[in-house]
């Protein structure tokens, strides 16, 4: 007897081991907040070397050799804005500086490369009107910021789970170069929004009915068609508006930014950025759908491009970390008559604006001007 209690004994303590690590394992999929700002493009700690007149340089590390646009932030707050190289050797890499707007940069500062180049909201981070207005969930009232335009066509701009609408900043310059009125929208969860019932991240499952309340927003205040446009798991409830809603005959277009499309696979990544590994991440993405209630496996339909009725502008890295871009690739493929897929090589996942602004504002540009 007492060894068959003790094998009960362990056999339950070995599944309680395997509950809590699944637990810790999901919870960067299903707690909004619980990772870093932007999909897992934050740093390391990179060393201010030496600063000169538009100019500053770092130890060489992966992270300060990144091309394109990027923000640094420091302790207290500090916030600057570097852009192309300018120098590189085995010591330490040169790039130019565009801005310090917060904090006092000096040679020793440990800093952390970020993609949030823009801060605060379109009038103080790009000098664009804008209005506080907010899209009535069945949750509560979604804010949202409101840039006005010339054109029918809004754009409803979604940002992913581990930023907020501050990632939706780089692309207004472009939409309202075009004319297009935007909504830089909230869902369950975010700040100032309406909390989820359980505070989980359901992978856009129950949050695309928020997105939905944003294009009901914009009809009801004068646009004649809408384009969705998402970030990584953003880019997911994108599509599942677009599929779902009652309001998808207005939908004109799509753009996914690295769009989460293997769901499954995207939790065994995210669980292996969190240092899980091995069965570890299978525990993740199986504690991941325990959870939520969420068949992570449902959403392949998406993934497949069943329901795309329109023009779907697809924006993705081949060396995404979270999202596997061969999920893209067959999606192109399959329904290659309404996708066009757009490869940023070398960038990080939900990062592809910093990796190349110029290319990827162009892109965007040149996608949506037949639109019109």
């Amino acid at each position: 007897m007492r060894w068959g209690t003790a094998a009960v004994v362990a056999a339950a303590a070995a599944g309680a081991a395997v509950l809590v690590i699944g637990r810790r394992a999901s919870e960067r999929m299903v707690r909004p907040g619980a990772g870093p700002g932007a999909g897992g493009s934050e740093s390391g700690p990179v060393l201010v070397q030496s600063l000169a007149a538009g100019r500053v340089t770092f130890n060489r590390r992966p992270e300060s050799l990144r091309p394109g646009r990027w923000a640094l932030e420091w302790e207290d707050g500090g916030h600057a804005v570097v852009e192309e190289i300018l120098h590189r050797d085995e010591q330490g890499v040169t790039r130019r500086l565009v801005r310090a707007d917060r904090g006092t940069l000096v040679p020793g500062t440990e800093v952390r490369f970020t993609p949030r180049v823009h801060l605060g909201d379109p009038t103080r981070a790009l000098g664009l009107a804008f209005t506080d207005t907010a899209a009535e969930g069945e949750l509560g009232p979604l804010p949202a910021w409101r840039v006005d335009g010339t054109r029918g066509t809004w754009v409803i701009l979604v940002h992913g789970p581990e930023a907020d609408r501050q990632q939706t900043l780089p692309v207004l310059p472009v939409l309202h170069r075009l004319g297009l009125p935007t909504l830089s929208v909230t869902y369950r969860g975010d700040e100032g929004a309406p909390a989820s019932p359980d505070g989980l991240s359901h992978f856009g499952e129950t949050e695309w009915r928020d997105i939905e309340s944003a294009v009901r927003l914009a009809l009801d205040s004068g646009a004649g068609r809408v384009i969705l446009y998402g970030w990584s798991v953003g880019a997911t409830m994108v599509l599942q508006t677009a599929a779902r809603s009652d309001w998808a005959h207005a939908v004109r277009g799509i753009v996914l930014d690295s769009a989460v499309l293997d769901l499954p696979a995207s939790a065994r990544r995210d669980a292996a950025r969190a240092g899980f590994t091995g069965v570890a991440a299978e525990l993740g993405a199986l504690a991941a759908q325990g959870r939520t209630g969420v068949d992570l496996a449902d959403f392949s339909r998406l993934a497949e491009g069943t329901d795309l009725r329109v023009p779907t502008l697809v924006l993705h890295s081949p060396d995404d970390q979270l999202a596997p871009f061969g999920t893209v690739q067959r999606l192109a493929a399959a329904r290659h008559d309404v996708v066009s897929l757009q490869r940023f090589p070398g960038a990080e996942h939900a990062a592809l604006w910093n990796s190349a602004p110029d290319h990827y504002g162009e892109l965007l540009r040149r996608w949506l001007t037949p639109l019109l």
